[in-house]
């Protein structure tokens, strides 16, 4: 009877383990296709949680970004941001530029958005800070011109990489995707090994890899200096959507965790 009773206690132990394992590598919606409550919204000339003009709503099932409440765009970079942060993931969601820029929006943020990645706390960004220090898998969309335009792309606010061994001195590297035009539908992947290798896959196409993440470089203004301490790893930090006066949609916002 005892031999009986431990078997059956190992059987439920094995099969909680195992629940266990699979929940922890299953992919789980950011995004829950009703509202952003558990988003949390940092905008350029506003204090965390001000969601000016409505940019970030949800409507159809996706987030949409919009700007026909405001007037000048007047550098209102806006990124709105999931509740908690990640480390070691893989990160999937699709986008599709849509509209016009809005007026006063600078000329380079045409057809151009993102989503950052361990990013610092907005709640610890000043009113004036534009950008937040992170890492960026940037989108772009054709011009409608016939020339290249690659998307998943790398921007560094605030921080650094390590490209092919050597550290990237540039602000942005191109990936090798292929040109995506507006109101085309884009799937991106994110592969995030904590400060290790970083994948950017376009349409099932691994387009970028780059590595050792860390605090550096500039770009990013009016932010807390305190927190800034260039060559300090980024292991972790939050996902953040990005606005920078290109209307965008964003659906099918999915995450597995890798540890």
């Amino acid at each position: 009877m005892k031999n009986l009773k431990f078997a059956i206690f190992l059987f439920l132990a094995s099969c909680i383990h195992s629940h266990k394992t699979a929940n922890s590598n299953q992919w789980v919606k950011l995004f829950n296709g009703k509202d952003l409550n558990d988003w949390t919204v940092k905008i350029h000339h506003h204090e965390v949680g001000v969601n000016f003009g409505n940019t970030f709503r949800v409507e159809d099932g996706m987030i949409k970004v919009r700007y026909d409440q405001y007037g000048d765009y007047n550098d209102q970079f806006a990124h709105l941001y999931f509740k908690e942060p990640f480390s070691h993931y893989h990160l999937k969601l699709d986008y599709r530029f849509t509209g016009e820029l809005q007026k006063g929006a600078p000329s380079y943020t045409l057809l151009n958005s993102g989503v950052m990645f361990h990013s610092q706390d907005p709640r610890s960004m000043p009113k004036e800070q534009n950008w937040p220090i992170s890492i960026e898998m940037q989108f772009l969309a054709g011009l409608g011109d016939g020339k290249p335009r690659p998307t998943g792309n790398m921007c560094s606010p605030g921080t650094e990489i390590v490209y092919n061994g050597t550290q990237y001195n540039g602000h942005c590297l191109n990936s090798t995707s292929k040109t995506y035009e507006k109101n085309e539908w884009v799937h991106a992947e994110l592969i995030v090994l904590g400060d290790s290798l970083v994948t950017h896959i376009i349409n099932g196409d691994t387009v970028l890899k780059y590595s050792k993440p860390s605090m550096g470089g500039g770009v990013v203004q009016g932010y807390d200096s305190t927190i800034f301490k260039p060559g300090t790893p980024l292991t972790s930090g939050f996902i953040a959507l990005q606005s920078e006066g290109q209307p965008i949609d964003f659906k099918n916002i999915e995450l597995k965790k890798l540890r």
